[in-house]
């Protein structure tokens, strides 16, 4: 691996190529890659790398947001440690999400009614305090969120799912005719 250095102060580049070296290309992550990039570093626990990690996820959200406080909150969320249960959830999620398999779910609503669900994951997504799976519910027959810290089991069917651009399944997203 490369070592890259950034210029001392006083020092002057050489060019466009050691310029280029020394310039952060702009993000142009849509909301369902930071969606990802924040799953996957939800479950690494608070070592170095995972805290760097969250840093840089900070760095790909629009600047000021942090003047807002549902996005200051949904900020936070996104880059705070998942307890260790959570995290194990998160892991099996994230794995059928990536290999298009479908999940069990034991699932407790808001009124702690407990339901067994088959879900066909698309993405995650955080709101505020709360860590959502989103996807095509088969028993409910539509997309639905599910909040993780309701979800009290998951495991992998090993079932196909149907794979689906996550873009579909995010909210405040334009629809394209």
């Amino acid at each position: 691996m490369a070592n890259v250095a950034t210029p001392s102060p006083g020092r002057t580049s050489t060019g466009p190529a050691a310029d280029a070296l020394f310039e952060a290309p702009e993000p142009t992550l849509t909301a369902a890659e930071i969606a990802s990039l924040a799953l996957s570093l939800a479950h690494l626990g608070a070592g170095p790398q995972a805290a760097t990690a969250r840093r840089a996820l900070r760095h790909l959200l629009p600047p000021g947001a942090d003047h807002d406080e549902v996005v200051a909150t949904t900020l936070a969320t996104l880059t705070d440690p998942l307890s260790a249960t959570t995290a194990d959830r998160a892991r099996v999620i994230a794995a059928a999400i990536t290999d298009h398999r479908v999940v069990r779910l034991c699932y407790g609503d808001a009124n702690a009614h407990v339901t067994i669900r088959e879900v066909e994951p698309v993405t995650c997504l955080v709101h505020r305090d709360h860590w959502y799976l989103v996807g095509w519910c088969r028993l409910r027959r539509g997309v639905r969120a599910f909040r993780f810290d309701r979800i009290l089991a998951v495991e992998s069917t090993g079932m196909p799912a149907r794979p689906r651009r996550a873009e579909r399944y995010l909210p405040f997203q334009r629809r394209r005719g």
